[in-house]
């Protein structure tokens, strides 16, 4: 089964900026649909972007369009959240998670990875103060 560990999470002022890493192991998925969610204390887990195999597509949450970046290396085995201009909104555990695909599968949103994930990770939290 794939296995997933978060780690680079921290605290950090208001305007700064941490990159989340997941690294990814027993991954034997010709495709997939990966991605990043989080949840604070008393809110609903919230989906932040994916990406799918290959980053043929990336879907981010409209409260972090433009400040934050789903990305991955192949080479090794992980997957990455860089978060700039952070706000204390952000705070919350980040989970990393994800889901392999059929081949002709190319469904990869948030929604759609929020229903569908089967693997995820123990969580990493980002504390970010005003």
């Amino acid at each position: 089964q794939m296995q997933l560990v978060e780690s680079g999470g921290g605290s950090v002022q208001a305007g700064g900026s941490l990159m989340l890493s997941c690294a990814v192991s027993r991954n034997n998925y010709s495709n997939y649909c990966m991605g990043w969610f989080r949840q604070a204390p008393g809110k609903e887990r919230e989906g932040v972007a994916v990406i799918r195999r290959g980053g043929f597509s990336t879907y981010y949450a409209d409260s972090v369009k433009g400040r934050f970046t789903i990305s991955q290396d192949n080479s090794k085995n992980t997957l990455y959240l860089q978060m700039l201009s952070l706000k204390p909104e952000d705070t919350a555990m980040y989970y990393c998670a994800a889901v392999g695909l059929p081949p002709w599968d190319t469904l990869c949103t948030i929604p759609a990875l929020g229903v569908r994930a089967k693997y995820w990770g123990q969580g990493t939290q980002v504390t970010v103060s005003a």
